[in-house]
């Protein structure tokens, strides 16, 4: 009897590892709102990393988090370095900054190392604009499995959605 549970066990596993090394290779996470104020007062609120953290639901939500501000205040080069909460630790960078777009690359060192592509587009839409803010990166093996549990695309995305609102509650201020 424990041979046969012990051997079903075995398949189911085996089942999963290969189950999770067919998933995609990449992933990709985006949300949009749509705000009552100018790119260029949205712009400001999101190349400048110190407004950014005053609206960045990761940061926002991990007071025992920790950063440091490096290179200029705003625009490319601008880093956050960030450490010591639930977030986990790594760096955050402002690779492009334009008008309608700004991009950066997030650095995680834990709790799992990688490296994804954060951007921000800028939309206008008559008197307002439409943000999205997207991630997009390689998924690892490790992320893949840890997919098969874990709706990636509903927790960062449920993450997005929330600063997305308070980055329009911010911008629609007078």
């Amino acid at each position: 009897m424990f041979k046969k549970l012990a051997l079903v066990v075995a398949i189911a596993a085996g089942m999963l590892l290969v189950y999770a090394a067919t998933r995609p290779d990449t992933f990709r996470v985006a949300r949009s709102a749509t705000v009552q104020a100018p790119p260029a007062k949205l712009h400001a609120l999101i190349a400048d990393l110190h407004q950014f953290n005053t609206w960045n639901p990761f940061e926002k939500g991990d007071p025992q988090s920790r950063g440091e501000y490096r290179g200029p205040a705003a625009g490319p080069g601008a880093t956050y370095l960030f450490g010591g909460g639930k977030s986990g630790s790594g760096s955050l960078r402002i690779l492009a900054s334009e008008p309608e777009r700004v991009s950066m690359e997030l650095y995680m060192r834990e709790p799992l190392e990688g490296r994804n592509h954060v951007e921000f587009t800028l939309q206008p839409r008559g008197n307002a604009t439409e943000v999205t803010w997207s991630m997009d990166g390689p998924s690892p093996y490790v992320s893949k499995l840890i997919g098969v549990f874990v709706d990636m695309d509903r927790m960062i995305g449920g993450q997005f959605e929330s600063g997305l609102a308070d980055l329009k509650q911010r911008a629609e201020r007078t």
